[in-house]
């Protein structure tokens, strides 16, 4: 009876967080703390994601905690009112659900792009090649809070294999704890490829509806965003970032190159 009190329970309060689910952020897309988002669901979540999959009982490092926040901006988009699901990704983030990011399309951002109003078909564009260049600023400081957990990762083998007086379950929890990391860590990874998948749809819809000249600066941007989204795929995020186009290696050829130039003439009213 206790069980099946303690899953009632548990379902209940889980209906009440599903009603205000989407985390609020703050400056830079950084999540905002709160007792709902930090405390209630986190604890909700954990008592679900035990029934399916590891749970670590430690607490978080500095490293994972900046890296939890630095991410977070890339897993959500408030910005473009729930395109990334925000309602979805905060219950997976704390594991009430389990992930269903990889269903989603790339064709929701540009659904959004299109319905906004605009006075000129060219701020499609320019609101296009701002959500690229917000992302590209914070991707570099991003990779490194990954970095500074994939080490933190590392050390706590390092002490388990060299140290003797420790807690049974210190072994069972530093697995856990890798397989959190790792997994949130492979949620960025698809995020940031379904950014660039996204903008990618949207840019090439919009050179159909709408083909301006302003989409050659915002190809050039998404040739960057791609080059860290193929070293998000690589898990390289320890290295240093990706070369800047045209600074060796092979740039990656535009698909405007041959582009007609836009001579369309608006009228000032």
């Amino acid at each position: 009876m206790p069980r099946v009190l303690g899953f009632f329970a548990t379902a209940v309060l889980a209906g009440l967080v599903v009603a205000c689910a989407a985390r609020p952020v703050g400056d830079f897309g950084r999540a905002q703390p709160g007792v709902l988002h930090d405390n209630v669901m986190p604890a909700v979540g954990s008592f679900m994601a035990k029934q399916r999959e590891p749970v670590s009982n430690f607490n978080q490092t500095d490293q994972e905690r900046e890296m939890h926040d630095r991410t977070w901006r890339f897993l959500v988009a408030a910005h473009s009112k729930d395109w990334m699901f925000d309602s979805e990704a905060e219950l997976q983030r704390t594991r009430i659900t389990r992930a269903k990011d990889w269903m989603f399309k790339p064709d929701r951002y540009y659904n959004w792009l299109k319905r906004e109003y605009y006075q000129s078909s060219r701020v499609r564009y320019a609101t296009l090649g701002r959500h690229i260049l917000a992302d590209l600023d914070t991707l570099p400081s991003t990779f490194l809070s990954i970095c500074a957990v994939l080490e933190v990762d590392k050390n706590r083998e390092v002490a388990l294999a060299s140290l003797t007086d420790l807690a049974p379950t210190a072994a069972k929890d530093v697995a856990a704890r890798r397989y959190e990391n790792t997994h949130h860590i492979e949620w960025f990874v698809r995020a940031v490829n379904y950014r660039y998948q996204s903008y990618s749809y949207a840019l090439d819809n919009l050179l159909v509806e709408t083909p301006h000249e302003q989409s050659i600066a915002v190809d050039n941007s998404l040739q960057q965003l791609q080059a860290w989204a193929d070293r998000a795929s690589r898990y390289d995020f320890c290295s240093g970032g990706p070369k800047r186009l045209g600074q060796g290696g092979v740039t990656i050829p535009s698909r405007f190159q041959t582009m007609v130039p836009d001579t369309e003439v608006i009228q000032i009213k």
